[in-house]
């Protein structure tokens, strides 16, 4: 450690559409959800992460929330980088005389455009990172898996998020193939909102939406130790007033279908581009799934019945790539792989 390190304060972030994950000092220090809330008079943001979660759906006349990120990439600039400067201030860090630099490491879908991928950077740059690279997600899920991504084996990553499924396939430090679709966790949601409004005639919103894709969600309809029946509180549609209804895992898993048909067909996709050695190590290797979407039950199942080979879930896979990205903070100058 050098004499003035501790003037730099150095952050791994999983910017994701759906939470934001802060490591500092290889500890997970902020994990919130990827939302603000404002008045809509002033364009004053007024709180941000789990307390803007809160406002959400509930907000009158004057305030408003919004999600600075859209399908895994920034949406809303000024949004994402009041977000990122207020959630690095939520990291308990002793005062000292100076103010320290900002060191980042952040990671971004392997599908987005030079644009995009710039404005991250601007987005860090503006919130008071003096240095900034970048990781593409299926990179940091893999790393954080515990696979060694320099290795001459191939190795297949599915990173479900809540804005994109990152496919790819991985070996000597690099991405081989990969394919990036818009199509993750919140299309679940979005999915059974559909869905009780079509099937049931409730009206409910995204968090509740969210809630039963945690409480019963399925990826199909024989899975082992299948939940309990979910009470579901909404409006009715018809005549306006809050009501109760039960769904069960087998109905879900039956609106969630097409969208994970999509997922499907992007992993098969993936594994025809693969070269054919490195299709003879993930025969030997497996799929490894991560992200929040990979604990819908019975995905690892139907990804396995449909390609024929091992599927396993990453240990603690909400958080798998945030710890890849802290892995690769800490190699910031080692990594060749990392985006300047």
């Amino acid at each position: 450690m050098g004499l003035f390190s501790f003037l730099t304060k150095e952050v791994a972030i999983d910017l994701g559409t759906a939470n934001t994950i802060i490591i500092y000092n290889d500890k997970v220090v902020v994990d919130e959800p990827s939302i603000v809330a404002l008045e809509r008079n002033t364009g004053k943001i007024i709180a941000v992460g789990k307390v803007a979660m809160m406002m959400h759906g509930k907000t009158h006349e004057n305030i408003k929330t919004i999600r600075p990120l859209r399908d895994g990439v920034i949406a809303d600039f000024q949004s994402a980088e009041y977000m990122i400067r207020e959630m690095i201030k939520m990291i308990n860090v002793p005062r000292s005389i100076f103010p320290p630099q900002l060191k980042m490491v952040i990671c971004i879908p392997s599908g987005i455009t030079e644009v995009e991928e710039r404005a991250v950077k601007d987005s860090a740059e503006q919130a008071g990172a003096k240095e900034v690279k970048l990781i593409h997600e299926p990179m940091a899920a893999a790393i954080g898996i515990g696979i060694d991504v320099m290795e001459p084996t191939g190795n297949m990553i599915i990173d479900i998020g809540g804005g994109t499924s990152e496919i790819a396939v991985i070996a000597l430090g690099g991405i081989v193939n990969n394919k990036s679709i818009r199509t993750a966790g919140d299309d679940f949601n979005m999915d059974i909102i559909d869905y009780m409004r079509r099937q049931h005639n409730i009206s409910i919103g995204e968090r509740t939406g969210e809630r039963i894709k945690i409480e019963v969600g399925a990826a199909m309809t024989d899975i082992d130790n299948p939940p309990e029946d979910y009470a579901v509180h909404g409006r009715d549609m018809l005549t306006g007033i809050p009501k109760e209804i039960m769904v069960n895992y087998a109905e879900i898993a039956q609106c969630l279908d097409k969208s994970i048909s999509k997922i499907e067909t992007a992993v098969l996709h993936a594994l025809e581009m693969t070269p054919p050695e490195l299709s003879a190590d993930i025969y030997r290797t497996g799929i490894y799934l991560a992200g929040g979407g990979s604990m819908l039950r019975g995905l690892d199942k139907r990804i396995h019945l449909k390609t024929k080979l091992p599927v396993h879930v990453a240990e603690d896979p909400l958080r798998a790539v945030a710890r890849g990205t802290g892995i690769a903070l800490k190699n910031f100058n080692k990594f060749t792989f990392l985006i300047k």
